[in-house]
């Protein structure tokens, strides 16, 4: 039976006390009661009891039915305990810091409409943060969870509620810690179903499955990434990538770590795929089987049919399998794209599809992946994302441009004389490297708090030049401030990522909080405003919350400024936030009442 909620348990607590009142009132001593004359005759109180017990029950029966009935479309509550726990990976035992002791973390199950509270409880070390990664939270930036952005962090021992409501929204996304290093262990699915009434509008899946990209390392992550710090350079790569948490038997001790999927012959097979890495864009196949991708961040898109495809971290995939092969077992497996000379953990994580009736005995067959440095396969898949753009799912792209932005993404080296070359690595958007508050913005910003932070973040970079040219090692005097931009409530905004050859190039996964977003256009080489507008797709572009801005390359992205806050943009590479890629956007208050940040709750927790 489903869970109840608290209207349903009311309801039931109430039609148990009619049953009891009903069995000692009626059959009181075991006597009649004398009844009255009334305009209908002459009846006894026994009689009129049972009318109106019956007109109760039936009224309550009915209140209970609709709890049901009602697409449970209530309240899903969840208990979210993060503890300590000792996992063991790779000939590795070591503690990591888990939600109920989990590894990856529960899903979280919602349906579009529900309103969902997570309680959230620190027995770790760390402070701790969760964000919601792809709900919008209309008004409500209390519940998006990065920490000093929007909240400050869950100390120790102590709880915080986050209280949402999912409108407008179905698909697949998924929650992370969203503090240090710490979603490298502290992660999971989100799975909100359509409307009760409202079906996928692909074929019907039999079955479907979450499978999660993740990282694991040996050593304490924390440790790893405190180390890079300390030293100025980028941290020890992972050791291993994992799928649902397992790195697969490709690896030293990892039999009992696969995951396995069993499989029907003839049935179809919805797979929600979400990357959770760290720092690692990645290809994903499954040998002998082809995948029709049907959504990408919940957005549904025109459906289309794939051998393999590219997620780059935080972004989802949801696509349909056909279990129409020759009855076996089959390796699903997942490595990086990387198509330039850097160095990440290039080894292939594997789990198995595995058909009914087959023994594991049966030695599964790999995919053909497509190669690490595959930039053509990279372009090419990306373009075939289209918004489905039906006049159910429509794509409200702005055709109108109140607002142009053009963010240039940098590396570069600040000095540091206790760091190994007496330099470390930054990075910056616009030449500004952020630099976190120490209280949370959406604070400072409701209860118009001076002095911590400023809203001149550049609308372009300060000082033009050849962005993807020959690798610029010169020092463009990079600052460093919490600097955001105000942005007009309801107006449309255009914002140009341009990767640089500041150091190197490289590709950028983009997250914008608060906010889906329409990719209207994408290329290699600098952006050219007074052509490359002209090839943007204004028809049917895909519609996400996170996009990968190709190596040495350019994307555009619109929106329209209806959600009022603060928004957290940042590069999903967790190395590249780390050092400062990463800013906000203010969003100011509609002039309607329903068009301004809620109040913050009262369990907000204090710096």
């Amino acid at each position: 039976m489903p869970s109840l909620h608290p209207p349903c348990i009311f309801i039931l607590e109430k039609l148990q006390l009619s049953s009891h009142s009903h069995s000692t009132d009626i059959f009181h001593k075991g006597k009649k009661r004398k009844g009255k004359k009334t305009a209908f005759g002459s009846t006894d109180m026994m009689s009129i009891r049972r009318r109106n017990l019956f007109s109760r029950i039936t009224l309550l029966l009915f209140g209970f039915l609709a709890c049901f009935t009602s697409s449970e479309a209530a309240i899903k509550k969840y208990q979210f305990y993060i503890q300590v726990k000792n996992v063991s990976r790779l000939c590795h035992a070591k503690p990591i810091v888990t939600v109920n002791g989990m590894y990856p973390g529960p899903t979280i199950y919602a349906r579009e409409g529900d309103r969902v509270l997570v309680n959230v409880t620190n027995h770790a070390q760390y402070n701790m943060t969760i964000h919601w990664h792809g709900l919008k939270q209309y008004r409500n930036g209390w519940a998006d969870g990065p920490a000093y952005i929007t909240q400050c962090p869950i100390q120790t021992g102590n709880s915080y509620t986050y209280d949402f409501n999912v409108t407008g929204q179905r698909g697949t996304l998924w929650w992370h810690a969203h503090i240090l290093w710490l979603r490298a262990t502290v992660y999971g699915a989100i799975v909100i179903m359509p409307k009760q009434g409202t079906p996928f509008p692909f074929p019907q899946p039999d079955r479907e499955q979450t499978i999660l990209f993740g990282e694991w390392w040996n050593s304490d992550v924390e440790e790893v990434e405190k180390q890079g710090n300390q030293m100025g350079l980028p941290p020890n790569m992972s050791d291993a990538h994992t799928i649902n948490g397992k790195p697969g038997p490709l690896f030293p001790c990892s039999e009992k770590h696969t995951f396995a999927m069993e499989v029907e012959l003839g049935k179809t097979y919805l797979l929600r795929i979400i990357n959770a890495a760290l720092n690692d864009e990645l290809f994903f196949a499954i040998a002998g089987h082809s995948m029709t991708v049907v959504e990408v961040d919940a957005v549904y898109t025109k459906p289309f049919t794939t051998e393999a495809i590219l997620i780059t971290p935080g972004q989802t995939t949801t696509v349909l399998v056909q279990a129409n092969r020759v009855p076996g077992r089959y390796f699903m497996a997942t490595r990086p794209f990387i198509d330039v000379p850097i160095p990440v953990d290039n080894k292939t994580a594997t789990a198995i599809l595995q058909y009914k009736g087959i023994p594991n005995t049966v030695m599964p067959a790999l995919p053909q992946l497509p190669a690490p440095n595959d930039t053509a396969f990279a372009l090419s898949y990306n373009q075939k994302l289209r918004s489905l753009n039906s006049p159910q799912f429509p794509a409200n792209v702005p055709l109108k441009v109140d607002r142009k932005l053009f963010y240039t993404i940098g590396l570069g080296k600040d000095s540091c004389p206790t760091c190994i070359n007496g330099t470390r690595l930054l990075a910056s958007l616009n030449n500004i490297s952020f630099v976190m508050p120490k209280v949370g913005l959406l604070q400072a910003h409701y209860f118009n708090t001076k002095g911590v932070f400023t809203t001149d973040f550049p609308d372009k970079p300060p000082t033009p030049f050849n962005y993807t040219g020959a690798p610029l090692t010169a020092n463009l005097k990079t600052s460093q401030g919490t600097r955001v931009s105000k942005i007009a409530f309801n107006s449309t905004v255009e914002l140009v990522l341009q990767d640089t050859n500041l150091l190197t190039v490289e590709s950028h996964p983009f997250h914008l909080h608060g906010y889906n977003f329409f990719v209207v256009g994408t290329g290699v080489g600098n952006f050219d405003p007074a052509k490359d507008p002209a090839k943007y797709n204004l028809a049917d572009p895909v519609e996400r919350n996170t996009v990968g801005v190709p190596t040495g390359g350019w994307t555009a992205i619109r929106f329209r400024a209806d959600n009022p806050g603060v928004w957290f943009m940042h590069c999903h590479l967790e190395l590249h936030t780390g050092w400062g890629l990463k800013t906000a956007f203010v969003v100011e208050d509609g002039p309607g009442p329903d068009q301004a940040v809620l109040p913050p709750p009262s369990d907000l927790p204090p710096c």
